[in-house]
């Protein structure tokens, strides 16, 4: 996914390149307006926690630009990867004063973010916010489905295809397009991250990655750039049908 440049930290919510998928989709002006009021932009380096699962969070925010990880620890300290945040996606949870998971930015990372307290008093009086939050929180619920039936029952090769679908989708959906024939993006993660998010060594991520290049269902240009001859292909190597299932 390409990973945009920083907005001017003046930028209004009418402009804002997530503005069709975010949690402020269905305001009216308003209600844009409101949320003005109480927005701030929070920006973080690569490697940066944003938040330790446990601390106290005043604020929730939607991913401007950059892509972030959320992650679990256990008791002995081991640590699972278990999901990514993407441009658009909602960070935090109304009615919960601590956070859930340690959120790392992978990437340079944008956040427009808001101060919880007006945030719920917000979402409690406006039902346009309240709708589409409980929309993005069932979507997110099913491909949180989806994911399990990845990690559980996929072959490697499937799960490197499916993530790279899952990532051809959204920076799709974000540039308001469809992923359909051939397509380009940049890969927001390391092979590290990729092994990690998906239970794999990154020996065996390399050696799909470079399987599926040489059976060209995918074209690399240096580590990053991605370019899929035909999607539909890439689905079918992910296992999924034509409309690629739950995954977002």
């Amino acid at each position: 996914m390409t990973i945009q440049s920083a907005p001017d930290l003046s930028l209004n919510c009418g402009d804002c390149p997530i503005r069709h998928r975010a949690v402020c989709a269905r305001c009216e002006s308003d209600e844009l307006k409101r949320l003005e009021d109480m927005k701030t932009y929070r920006s973080y380096e690569a490697g940066q926690t944003v938040v330790w699962a446990g601390d106290e969070m005043d604020f929730v925010a939607s991913v401007v630009s950059g892509i972030a990880t959320l992650t679990q620890a256990l008791e002995d300290g081991r640590t699972q990867m278990v999901g990514l945040l993407l441009p658009s996606d909602f960070v935090g949870r109304p009615g919960r004063s601590r956070a859930a998971y340690t959120v790392t930015a992978t990437s340079d990372l944008l956040m427009c973010s808001f101060r919880r307290k007006p945030f719920e008093l917000m979402l409690a009086e406006t039902p346009s916010v309240a709708q589409r939050l409980l929309q993005m929180t069932l979507d997110e619920l099913d491909a949180a489905r989806e994911w399990m039936l990845l990690l559980g029952r996929k072959s490697a090769r499937e799960k490197i295809a499916s993530l790279l679908a899952i990532i051809a989708r959204r920076d799709a959906t974000l540039r308001l397009t469809s992923p359909q024939g051939r397509i380009n993006f940049d890969l927001p993660l390391t092979r590290e991250a990729m092994a990690d998010y998906l239970g794999l060594t990154l020996e065996t991520v390399s050696r799909q990655i470079s399987a599926l290049k040489r059976d060209g269902v995918i074209e690399l240009e240096g580590k990053r750039h991605v370019t899929v001859p035909d999607f539909d292909e890439l689905l079918a190597e992910a296992g999924d049908d034509s409309d690629g299932g739950a995954l977002i």
